[in-house]
């Protein structure tokens, strides 16, 4: 057992506090998963910029809270001596919960995050789609085909819309 934890006490602070941290995550993934249905909704709707605007700088907002939450929590792995990722959580878990109470709720982390994922991709999945859709609207009324972006040798991009001429023999 870790020396941190060595104590009845300090496992159950542990407990409580690892616990007061996923539930604040899962706060924020339903949360984070409201605003991604309603971002899509706004996209599928094709409302306007403003409302699109919106809705994201909230997600960023939300996102911003649950990256905090994250951070907490690999903190407090970091302090107790565990590694700050996902087996030092569980190590963490084995230890200071031996009721195994926490594990569901860990779970249920990962479940909201996987709907948000799946949500945020369908999102980009359709504004890609969207943006085909424009440069295809835009290269039928100008008649050029959207230029090819490349990078320069300090690592600046340009646009380029046909190939250059290296060589005039072989």
């Amino acid at each position: 057992m870790n020396g941190a934890l060595g104590t009845p006490a300090a496992r159950e602070e542990c407990r409580r506090l690892l616990d007061k941290l996923l539930g604040e995550e899962i706060a924020a993934l339903a949360e984070l998963e409201r605003l991604l249905v309603a971002e899509r909704e706004v996209l599928v709707k094709n409302e306007s910029v403003e409302a699109l605007e919106d809705v994201c700088a909230r997600r960023q907002d939300c996102m911003g809270g649950l990256l905090r939450v994250q951070d907490e929590r690999r903190g407090m792995l970091r302090m107790l001596g565990f590694e700050p990722d996902r087996s030092g959580l569980e190590r963490l878990m084995r230890e200071c919960d031996p009721r195994r109470t926490l594990r569901t709720r860990w779970g249920e982390c990962a479940e909201r995050a996987g709907r948000c994922r799946e949500i945020n991709d369908f999102n980009g999945a359709l504004v890609t789609s969207r943006m085909n859709r424009v440069a295809g609207m835009l290269e039928l009324l100008t008649g050029r085909k959207a230029e090819t972006p490349v990078y320069g040798r300090r690592g600046g991009q340009s646009w380029v819309g046909a190939g250059r001429l290296l060589a005039t023999e072989a």
